[in-house]
């Protein structure tokens, strides 16, 4: 019973750790996206450079803000694969890494919307 529980929060830590990997994919995606879509407005609006570029530095600070967080994630996730080797029960049973059974959420992706 005691394993088996062990088993489950493992499983369910597993799980979150992926879900929150493509979340953060799934944000430097939108990122990158808003950064092109912010450029190309200006072009087509054909004003200068400098018009609109302290949102584009704010942008690109999230942007790093971002990557560093996917950095500390995939850390935190190698960690916790190195944990389960140290916890009885789970040495053999459950795995945190990409070329293991922790499974894959199926998660759909939610579009954003300019909003003036």
């Amino acid at each position: 019973m005691r394993k088996q529980m062990i088993e489950n929060a493992a499983y369910e830590v597993g799980t979150q750790v992926r879900l929150v990997e493509q979340k953060i994919e799934s944000a430097l995606e939108e990122l990158a996206e808003l950064q092109m879509r912010m450029i190309r407005a200006r072009e087509t609006a054909n004003v200068p450079t400098a018009t609109g570029h302290q949102a584009l530095e704010q942008v690109a600070q999230s942007l790093q803000g971002m990557v560093a967080a996917r950095g500390n994630v995939a850390m935190a996730h190698a960690i916790l694969k190195e944990t389960a080797q140290h916890v009885p029960g789970l040495r053999h049973t459950v795995m945190f890494g990409d070329e293991s059974d922790t499974p894959m959420p199926t998660q759909g992706r939610a579009d954003l919307r300019v909003v003036a």
